[in-house]
């Protein structure tokens, strides 16, 4: 990811610098774009000394220790002004500690959530900067122009100052641990009626030209048409039933519970994430408890159009929940955070960008103090809509084990 948006930057007319603690990462990286802007430095000191001031220095390394150490190693090397940019999904806590202390010996520091995984960091992704509005100002010209545009609008925004960037972007994770299961169980619902691979992937590939088109759904039709090359058979059969995650998912449940906000979906999705990774205990359990041995026997389409409007309404619920956390934390934290841009910046470039962010970002332009985004007329009419069926697939669900 850090190497895509070092080739994103660069198409934007930017020289970039880059330096990576194993050498041969770096020199590699440089020798395959021979025709690219890039400065290859083998020393940190040989790095910081190439670019121009205020210097710009964006940090992709894992979460944690890791992001202090290398912060440590740039100050002896930095002048007073310079701006360190931490583009991984650091706790938002660290973030606000690293503001202050960095703010506090003369640098300037931004939280900067990137959404997009390598291909969004290459082509324009979603960025959720956090820090000082005069940071942001410097910052601003290169963020627009290496983001995702949606409507013309760059898929990046000024979040709030301190850890705001970080606090939008850990949220938006938490929705998209919760967009990520309900697929799933979509998908389980979908296998215990019988429906092949090829099957499921002309039902996806429908739902994503409709009102569900959606990065999620899109990648889902793809997966569903990959045969697995040694057995032919589809790649999906194939899978581990087992996920794993990075920690942004439990820190939205944490920060959850701390400010008592319901987030009921993303809750149910993180907990199905460590259930999956009981592989062995799971085993052991199905040879002793068993569930029942019901087949769904509802006509297919039928069954269609149930999933798709529970499919629809849960995911109107995971991003109002959300969004929900989002506002009771700004308001705790005085972010002054602007949901209406925040979703307009999720519609592009972002793993949760979906068809109906651009109704979202229409409910909060029009009303900026929306109580909930169900409350929206749009959106309480969909979820009037879609109850009866999403109650049907809810009770078929159970009843099939």
């Amino acid at each position: 990811m850090g190497q895509n948006l070092v080739l994103n930057v660069e198409s934007r007319g930017f020289q970039v610098s880059v330096y990576n603690r194993t050498t041969s990462a770096m020199t590699d990286f440089v020798a395959k774009h021979p025709d690219k802007k890039l400065v290859g430095e083998e020393t940190l000191e040989g790095f910081v000394s190439s670019l121009a001031s205020p210097r710009k220095v964006m940090i992709m390394v894992k979460a944690g220790g890791p992001v202090d150490a290398v912060i440590e190693s740039l100050l002896p090397l930095l002048d007073k002004g310079d701006i360190i940019i931490d583009g991984g999904n650091s706790l938002y806590t660290d973030t606000e500690r690293r503001d202050k202390w960095l703010g506090d010996l003369g640098f300037r520091f931004i939280g900067a959530g990137v959404s997009g995984g390598e291909e969004g960091a290459r082509k324009g992704p979603s960025i959720m900067p956090g820090g000082p509005v005069s940071t942001w100002d410097v910052m601003k010209p290169i963020f627009e122009s290496i983001s995702a545009k949606v409507e013309g609008e760059p898929c990046v925004t000024h979040i709030g100052t301190g850890g705001a960037g970080h606090y939008v972007k850990m949220i938006h994770n938490g929705i998209e641990y919760g967009d990520m299961q309900l697929i799933c169980e979509a998908y389980s619902i979908f296998k215990k009626a019988g429906f092949t691979p090829a099957e499921l992937a002309k039902v996806f590939t429908d739902w994503n030209e409709g009102d569900l088109e959606s990065y999620l759904i899109q990648i889902t039709a793809k997966i569903f048409e990959q045969n697995d090359p040694e057995t032919g058979d589809a790649l999906v059969n194939k899978i581990l039933d087992t996920a794993g995650q990075k920690g942004t998912g439990r820190w939205t449940l944490i920060n959850a519970v701390e400010n008592a906000v319901v987030i009921s979906t993303i809750n149910a999705a993180v907990e199905a994430r460590i259930l999956s990774s009981m592989k062995e205990k799971r085993v052991d359990a199905s040879k002793i408890l068993t569930g029942p041995d019901v087949e769904i026997s509802i006509e297919k389409a039928e069954l269609v159009k149930k999933v798709h409007d529970a499919l629809f309404a849960s995911k109107i619920i995971s991003y109002a929940q959300g969004l929900d956390l989002i506002a009771s934390m700004g308001e705790e934290k005085n972010w002054g955070l602007d949901l209406g841009k925040i979703a307009a910046i999720w519609r592009g470039g972002c793993i949760i960008r979906a068809r109906f962010l651009n109704d979202i970002t229409d409910a909060y332009r029009t009303d900026a103090k929306l109580s909930n985004l169900m409350l929206a007329p749009f959106f309480t009419k969909l979820l009037t809509e879609f109850q009866q069926n999403w109650r049907e697939v809810v009770s078929i669900a159970s009843l099939a084990g």
